[in-house]
């Protein structure tokens, strides 16, 4: 996201566009500094009209781990598929029919693995294309690379008139800063020089530029001038050669260093122990020294007025960080002063309590912020987990941290990262018999189990069995029974899995170190009953799980459990109180952002409306199929794997036809989460304003819009109509632009609409009860 206003850069995004158009792959190179990322993220949003499936953002400097990178670009996508199956496998499957431009940003620090990600995924996935940042090219074949260059600067010696200055790209983001820094500044015949030199001086680096213009709040132009001009000289020797940009750029951060008071410039090197950017209480506990709070958030907010620290507001709360050259620089003074192991114990320290709060709150009014709140902190967390297992004797702290992480991993999907850290730690620990160790133990088959890896989850479960010597311990006990049942539910051993989620729950009842593990075990048994078809015993799981989780303030699994209390209402012949008990789940789900366990009541929506209205219960499968495509699981299986599900699809078809229940199937299946939750809730997941009618195109618009429906590309389209592909793409925008759309499914729906509007739709619904 742009936080300032972009300036500049005609030539340059000009450049890279037609790049893209022509290349899959495309590198911006540059010094640190320059201006790639601003660059990349001006192109991407030029571009976002050309590419059907979005343009996403992959921001890598926050990752250290290349294990990691798959994973990360899969997230962001909104792909948590918690198979066994390779992370690569799973993404170029998902992308392998998209139209997107992935923007993979800062690239350098992981060139093996991001080459290898881009080299598979343009191979497999036709429709994608990339356009990433790095110091350096990726080297993959095809890969078009454009040095981005300085801004444009005026001659330092022979300056333009005072209107003709602002036409520099490099005077007009100076001069755009500095109104930021002091809003009454303007360019004047006094200090056109001035500002023409300074930009000079720094050779048209945006970042130098912006540092010297955030300087305007306590120094005036010609003191800014001044300055710079006796470093020039200094770095130069005198000569009349400007000097080498890596090095201007050195010296422009050094400068800015040397402004700062001396508390100033140890909490800026400080502050780079942190991954990614942090939370003002992660900065007292991490890099304070005993000051009262309110001191270091003075010192937090000089370095934001100097622009060497950024301010961003996620959601209700602020976080800062640092860009990634001033980050480097910073870790350059810190290294002198020995201070750095002992910082990076008190990151460990505090992301390790950290965790441990969050797993303590899982089920709890709490239970939202803690998931986003680590949600925002995984870079960090992943940090503080490397840090543990690259000490001797840090596998301890390692095993209470992936622990304590559990409740985050499995409510938010995260598994295959869980079991990749847990597999880390488990293969670091010592083999004495721990409480961590045990437990685990089995969380990692428990997850190795949810992801299918059926012969390795026995041989974890049994690793387990081993190591857990505490009889008298119930939380051990509420963990194996809540695991064991899900094991054996996935399995297909429900009589099995009802006895253990007893146990759990007898067991979790005796403490309060095990709600989630008990919350969990509700929610399991209420599916076995399912699948007994069990209504009564169902229903009782799911009220169990609304007086003990709802009580404590759940959202997550009181939002899943919906499907098993709608499903009991819906089989005892009551489908009014099993859709009231749906809408409940869709809200709660939705406000925990869970597409599991909105694609739950999708999926069991669908089974309830398939007698009264087969058109709906076709458009719900679809849109329950797309969001198990990106989150899959044994879960998703299981569910998809019922007899409900398939009587459902046969009731459909039977009442649709097969020609009509696709086409109502393939419309569920491109909406979006949020699309998918407006249907369910009887509203229309397109614009709200009256849709627009067939005689807003044209004959030949007509033609381009049914063949958009088709599914076809510009370059299909052009060779269907004899056309150039420069034509039909014009065709295909004013489309989009005569009826108000974004994307061109929106275009297939509406057509959809339009030739089908002679005969009322049968799947418009009462509302709800």
């Amino acid at each position: 996201m742009e936080l300032t206003s972009f300036v500049g850069r005609r030539r340059e995004v000009a450049e890279a566009k037609k790049m893209l158009s022509g290349s899959r792959l495309v590198t911006l190179t540059g010094i640190g500094g320059v201006g790639k990322t601003r660059l990349a993220l001006r192109v991407a949003t030029d571009s976002q009209r050309a590419f059907t499936d979005g343009v996403w953002l992959i921001e890598l400097s926050k990752l250290s781990d290349p294990e990691l990178v798959t994973g990360v670009v899969s997230d962001v996508l909104g792909l948590r598929n918690q198979t066994v199956e390779a992370p690569l496998v799973l993404l170029t499957d998902y992308l392998a029919d998209k139209d997107v431009l992935l923007v993979l940003d800062n690239c350098e620090h992981l060139l093996e693995a991001v080459a290898a990600l881009a080299d598979t995924v343009l191979r497999t996935c036709p429709g994608v294309h990339i356009l990433a940042t790095s110091r350096e090219p990726l080297r993959v074949r095809g890969e078009a690379v454009t040095r981005v260059p300085p801004m444009q600067t005026p001659n330092p010696d022979h300056v333009s008139s005072l209107r003709g200055l602002p036409s520099y790209e490099s005077v007009a983001l100076f001069l755009q800063r500095a109104v930021a820094a002091v809003p009454t500044f303007e360019l004047t015949e006094e200090n056109q020089v001035a500002v023409a030199q300074i930009c000079a001086r720094l050779d048209g680096l945006p970042l130098p530029i912006e540092l010297a213009a955030a300087r305007l709040r306590v120094m005036s132009v010609q003191q800014i001038h001044d300055r710079l001009t006796d470093r020039y000289r200094l770095l130069t020797g005198g000569s009349r050669a400007a000097p080498a940009r890596q090095k201007t750029l050195r010296w422009s951060i050094d400068w800015s260093y040397e402004l700062c008071t001396p508390q100033e410039q140890r909490l800026w090197a400080r502050l780079t122990v942190f991954a990614c950017s942090f939370e003002l209480d992660a900065a007292e506990a991490v890099c304070g020294d005993g000051d009262r709070g309110g001191d270091l958030l003075d010192v937090v907010a000089a370095l934001v007025d100097k622009s060497i620290l950024i301010r961003e507001e996620a959601g209700d709360v602020v976080r800062y960080r640092m860009l990634d050259i001033l980050k480097e620089y910073g870790q350059e003074k810190l290294q002198p002063t020995g201070e750095y192991p002992n910082l990076r114990r008190r990151f460990q320290d505090w992301y390790q309590e950290l965790a441990t709060r969050a797993a303590t709150d899982s089920i709890s009014p709490r239970q939202l912020h803690w998931l986003r709140r680590l949600e925002r902190e995984q870079p960090n967390l992943r940090a503080a987990l490397q840090l543990c297992l690259s000490e001797s004797g840090g596998a301890d702290a390692a095993l209470r941290m992936t622990v304590g992480l559990f409740p985050f991993w499995f409510s938010r999907g995260y598994l295959r990262e869980g079991r990749l850290w847990l597999d880390r730690v488990l293969a670091a620990a010592d083999d004495e018999s721990s409480a961590d160790l045990a437990k685990a133990q089995y969380l990692v088959s428990l997850l190795a189990g949810v992801q299918g890896d059926v012969a390795e989850d026995v041989g974890l479960l049994a690793r387990a069995d081993s190591l857990e010597d505490r009889p008298g311990d119930t939380s051990m006990r509420a963990l194996r029974g809540f695991v064991r049942g899900f094991l054996a539910l996935y399995n297909g051993d429900s009589v099995s899995a009802v006895t253990h989620f007893e146990e759990a729950i007898g067991a979790a009842e005796e403490t309060e170190d095990a709600v989630f593990f008990h919350v969990g075990s509700l929610l399991g048994e209420g599916v076995a009953y399912m699948s007994f078809g069990d209504a009564s015993e169902a229903r009782a799981r799911h009220e169990q799980m609304l007086a003990l989780a709802g009580t404590l303030g759940d959202v997550v699994y009181c939002g899943r459990s919906a499907m098993i209390g709608a499903w009991a209402w819906w089989r005892d012949g009551d489908p009014g109180m099993a859709r009231a008990v749906i809408e409940d789940g869709f809200r709660l789900s939705s406000s925990a952002d869970d597409s599991f366990g909105i694609g739950c009541s999708l999926e069991v929506l669908a089974w309830i409306e398939a007698d009264r209205n087969p058109g709906c219960a076709a458009v719900l499968l679809g849109a329950a199929a797309a969001i198990w495509r990106e989150v899959g699981g044994t879960m998703a299986n299981y569910l998809t794997g019922l007899s409900y599900h398939s009587d459902c699809e046969q009731q459909a078809r039977r009442g649709l036809g097969s020609r009509q229940f696709e086409e109502k199937y393939q419309r569920g299946s491109a909406f979006s989460v949020d699309e998918a939750v407006r249907y369910a809730f009887d509203e229309q997941p397109v614009p709200a304003k009256k849709s627009p009618e067939v005689d807003a195109l044209s004959r030949r618009e007509r033609q381009v819009a049914e063949l958009v429906a088709e599914g076809l590309t510009n370059r299909a389209i052009a060779a269907k109509l004899v056309i150039s592909q420069r034509t039909a793409q014009g065709h295909v925008e004013n489309i989009l632009s005569k009826l108000g759309y974004t994307s061109r499914t929106q275009i297939a729906t509406w057509l959809v609409e339009h030739t089908h509007q002679q005969n009322p739709d049968p799947e418009r619904r009462t509302q709800h009860s």
